[in-house]
C-alpha cells in the first residue's frame, strides 16, 4: 500500500530523515515510534504530501506522492497531534465543512455525518461548539474529520494524547476495528498502547530505522539479563546468600519492604536462563513461605529505550 525508498530530508546540514526504506502493507496496523526529533513526524509529513523530501521517493497505492499529490491525499486520512479544529464551529457544521473540502457530494453529507457520529460516538455533542468540548470529544471529532472521506489509509499521530483511561480504551478499540478495513499508521509515545494495538512496529532514531518487526519479535531480540522477582515471608537470615549461591545467578538485590517478616528480592541471570524451578526447590528445602515469584517480561518500552538511548 505504501512504499518508501531511500527517503532523505535535510534541513541545512541536519538530516532529519536519513536514507529510510520501508513498506506498509494493506490492512496493517503499523506502530511508528521514535523519540522527539527522531524523524517520525517529518516522515509522516512527506507521506501525506505536506512537504517534499530532499531525495528518495514515496508511492501510495501505486501513486507517486510528488507527481500525484492530490490523488494521494484522497486516499489518506490524517490526524496530527494537534487536531485541525475550529473551536467556534459546532461539530455538525465542521464535519460538513470538511466534507466540502474533501469534495464529497452534498447529497451524501447526511449519510456520512450519521456514519461518523456512530463510529466516533459523537451523537451527544453533534450540535455543540467544538470549543466547549472535552479533550476526549475533540479527539473524536479529529478522528471523524480524518475518516469522513472514507480513506484507505489512516495516519494517526498521538490519537489518545490527553485522554482519560476510559477514553483511551475506547479509541484503542476503535483503531483495532478500523484496522480490519484500512491500513493504519499509529504514531504514539504510549508504548503499551502500541503493544496492544499494532501488529508491526517500526522504531526510528536519529533519522534511521533501527527496528522493524512484530512486538513479540522485538521483545524476543532484546539483549539484556533475565530478572525474577521473589517475595518471601520469613524471619530467616542468609536468604540473599543462599539465592546468590545458586548456579547461574549473577546478582541478587534485596528490595526494601515495610514488614519485617517480608523480604523481596530481584534476581538477575543471563539472557535465556530460567531459574524459577531451582528457586522453588530452594524455598522448599529451607521452609521459606513463598508469596510471589514472577519472571519480568521484557516490554516494548525496554526495547525502545535500548535502541534510542546511547
Amino acid at each position: 500500500m505504501i512504499q518508501i525508498k531511500n527517503l532523505t530530508k535535510k534541513y541545512g546540514e541536519l538530516k532529519a530523515v536519513d536514507d529510510v526504506t520501508f513498506d506498509v502493507h494493506t490492512g496493517e496496523i503499523l506502530g511508528f515510534l521514535g523519540p522527539n526529533g527522531a524523524g517520525k513526524t517529518t516522515t509522516v509529513r512527506i507521506i501525506t504530501c505536506y512537504m517534499p523530501p530532499t531525495s528518495g521517493w514515496v508511492v501510495v497505492d501505486g501513486l507517486n506522492v510528488f507527481e500525484n499529490p492530490l490523488e494521494v491525499k484522497k486516499k489518506i486520512g490524517y490526524l496530527p497531534e494537534n487536531a485541525p479544529l475550529y473551536s467556534e464551529m459546532n461539530v455538525l457544521d465542521y464535519l460538513h465543512f470538511v466534507m466540502g473540502l474533501r469534495g464529497i457530494p452534498k447529497e451524501l453529507f447526511n449519510q456520512r455525518t450519521k456514519e461518523m457520529t456512530e463510529i466516533c460516538g459523537l451523537e451527544s455533542v453533534i450540535q455543540r461548539n467544538i470549543g466547549e468540548l472535552s479533550k476526549g470529544f475533540r479527539q473524536r471529532v479529529g478522528l471523524a474529520q480524518a475518516m469522513v472521506h472514507d480513506p484507505e489509509i489512516l495516519i494517526l499521530d498521538e490519537p489518545t494524547s490527553g485522554l482519560d483511561p476510559n477514553q483511551i480504551a475506547e479509541i484503542r478499540s476503535l483503531i483495532k476495528e478500523l484496522g480490519k478495513e484500512k491500513t493504519v499508521i499509529l504514531c504514539s509515545h504510549i508504548l503499551p498502547e502500541v503493544e496492544a494495538t499494532c501488529g508491526r512496529v517500526l522504531i526510528i532514531n536519529e533519522g534511521k530505522i533501527v527496528a522493524d518487526g512484530t512486538p513479540s519479535e522485538l521483545q524476543s531480540s532484546f539483549k539484556g539479563r533475565e530478572k525474577i522477582y521473589l517475595e518471601l515471608k520469613t524471619p530467616l537470615a542468609d536468604v540473599q546468600t543462599k539465592l546468590s549461591n545458586l548456579e547461574k545467578v549473577e546478582k541478587v538485590e534485596e528490595i526494601t519492604t515495610n514488614g519485617d517478616d517480608l523480604k523481596k528480592f530481584a534476581i538477575e541471570c543471563a539472557q535465556g536462563v530460567d531459574l524459577r524451578e531451582k528457586i522453588f526447590h530452594l524455598a522448599v528445602e529451607n521452609n521459606w513461605i513463598l508469596l510471589e515469584m514472577r519472571k519480568e517480561q521484557v516490554s516494548l518500552e525496554d526495547v525502545f529505550r535500548q535502541l534510542t538511548t546511547s
